[in-house]
């Protein structure tokens, strides 16, 4: 069966539009990782029909389907596949990656790049505070007021953590941080596994307007292991819900960022009065 062509240009004409789209990747996600367009979702022909239906639902998205180039062998047959899936609008990328190189167009290595570059631009734009894994492991020795929160979900963190450690994932920590914090004098020191998510972390609680002190933990669990530190194993400490009072606090610091943000962001008044009708709930 023969499909639509779409231009690399085209491309990116549809990802600059307020419509949905899915931008696929064919290639083996090892492949992908040396080499996408930004935006571009892997989703191996090897895991084609496991996955796309939990990735795109609805049939009728345009599909836009990348292959290596200049042949698209993994996008044609990954096409006739979805279409015996019943989705209706499928094109190929025109020249795949190789085409979309020879049309000037920037490549991207590595996985997740999205989410990364959101992090790095949120620390560059708010100069998010950090701290060396050698400076926390000094500090901490040295008996300061430390308190490690890990923003990534317990699997992970159950895995290996930094020691003492309490695990908080990033959506929870303005919701918990407060019933764990002991007092306004206690530096709060956000981890993950290595930036995106200690920065994204640390920032939510300096833009909720928690007092403390709070930094980024730099490189996260990668760092403190390349810095010959000994990481924890299988740990399980994880952080309370909040009571009555840390609720309260909570909820406050979420409202008092909503309202703060509001002349930056457009939300609609409707969205204004249904976020806060029912804040203590």
């Amino acid at each position: 069966m023969s499909y639509t062509l779409i231009s690399p240009s085209q491309v990116r004409a549809v990802s600059v539009l307020d419509q949905e789209y899915a931008f696929l990747d064919m290639r083996e996600q090892g492949v992908h990782s040396e080499g996408h367009p930004f935006f571009s979702v892997p989703l191996p022909l090897s895991r084609l029909e496991l996955d796309i239906e939990r990735l795109v639902p609805r049939k009728t998205v345009p599909l836009l389907l990348l292959d290596q180039g200049p042949e698209l062998p993994l996008a044609q047959r990954a096409a006739d596949i979805l279409a015996g899936f019943g989705y209706t609008d499928i094109r190929l990328v025109d020249g795949g990656v190789q085409g979309w190189r020879d049309a000037g167009y920037e490549l991207f290595s590595g996985v997740n790049v999205p989410s990364k570059a959101f992090g790095e631009f949120v620390e560059e734009a708010y100069e998010t505070p950090h701290i060396s894994a050698v400076a926390l492991d000094e500090k901490v020795k040295n008996g300061e007021k430390i308190v490690i929160l890990d923003s990534r979900p317990f699997p992970e963190f159950h895995r290996m953590s930094i020691p003492g450690g309490i695990d908080m994932p990033g959506a929870e920590l303005v919701h918990r941080v407060f019933e764990t914090i002991p007092d306004e004098e206690t530096h709060i020191v956000v981890n993950c596994a290595g930036r995106t998510r200690s920065i994204i972390g640390a920032q939510s609680l300096i833009n909720a307007g928690v007092p403390n002190k709070v930094s980024a933990l730099k490189d996260g669990t990668m760092g403190w292991y390349l810095a010959d530190l000994t990481l924890a194993y299988r740990e399980d400490t994880v952080a309370s819900p909040p009571g009555a009072l840390a609720g309260q606090k909570s909820r406050e610091a979420a409202h008092g960022h909503f309202l703060r943000s509001r002349h930056k962001f457009h939300y609609p008044q409707s969205a204004a009065h249904w976020f806060w009708l029912a804040e203590d709930q």
